[in-house]
């Protein structure tokens, strides 16, 4: 889709040391399209902060470009007022946040890639290895293949429920995650009133009866309380209306196969995960 919107040009600023975006560009500097760059790509709760911490402690020298909330925050969201002629200013709610991305992907439908490829990096960081936290939807994923060439990509994969979880719990490392149990047969499902209960009922479409049933037994037994619980279904509940990770690997697989590796975090240890990037941009 066209923007109706006039394109406003944001003045430079630097938003991390060596990192910075907006016009006139520094002497040297060069544009992310032209540098190495490793992308995660994953929803919230894959696992990439573990892995990124992994990363770090196997020696990998790398730097860590501004992440997906500081650029929405700095470029996505200040462009969206910009051009509507608002006063820019920082916005916390997280639903009004995805209101602000969802338009920017109307005029911008490379979304959070097209934001990354605006990014201007000094000489003395363009030399080390780059990494960005992350991208997640398919016409991300799409747009950054197609725009950032030298990139690669590790595609995280954990089911909603297992990042309902780690949400809940984000001191653990994510290879602590334990299997969703089954139902239980002698506590009938009406017992729990469902995820309506909780005031959202289309979580149920996310999840199975024995996850439902998991994760309601969780709020039974005190383990997390009801607000809780709903602030994290919510988080997932609204990220995969603009994101779903099937798709996303597909386009991956379609438009960056040889620079995708697909990692499952429930199955691997965050030490494995992290064990096999390396050996993967080594190779």
């Amino acid at each position: 889709m066209s923007s109706s919107l006039p394109m406003v040009e944001l003045p430079f600023v630097e938003l991390a040391p060596g990192v910075g975006v907006g016009a006139p560009i520094p002497d040297g500097w060069r544009t992310l399209k032209h540098c190495p760059l490793l992308i995660l790509v994953g929803v919230t709760g894959v696992g990439k902060s573990t892995v990124l911490a992994h990363l770090a402690a196997a020696g990998l020298d790398y730097t860590l470009l501004p992440d997906r909330r500081d650029l929405t925050d700095r470029l996505i969201i200040a462009a969206m007022q910009a051009a509507g002629g608002d006063s820019i200013a920082p916005v916390t709610d997280r639903s009004l946040r995805f209101v602000y991305t969802r338009r920017y992907r109307q005029h911008h439908p490379g979304g959070m890639a097209d934001a990354v490829a605006q990014l201007i990096i000094a000489p003395d960081i363009a030399a080390r290895p780059l990494i960005f936290d992350g991208l997640r939807g398919a016409n991300e994923v799409s747009a950054a293949a197609a725009g950032l060439l030298p990139a690669r990509f590790a595609m995280l994969d954990a089911p909603d429920w297992v990042r309902v979880q780690r949400l809940l719990n984000r001191q653990d490392a994510f290879d602590r995650v334990a299997a969703a149990p089954a139902a239980d047969p002698a506590r009938p499902m009406q017992e729990t009133q469902g995820f309506a209960a909780l005031g959202i009922p289309e979580a149920a479409a996310l999840f199975s009866p024995a996850e439902e049933t998991a994760m309601l037994g969780w709020l039974r037994s005190g383990d997390v309380s009801a607000a809780d619980l709903r602030a994290k279904l919510q988080i997932v509940v609204e990220e995969r209306r603009s994101y779903d990770p099937a798709a996303t690997l597909a386009a991956l697989q379609q438009h960056a196969p040889a620079r995708t590796l697909h990692l499952d975090t429930v199955a691997l240890s965050a030490a494995a995960v992290a064990a096999r990037i390396l050996a993967w941009l080594n190779a």
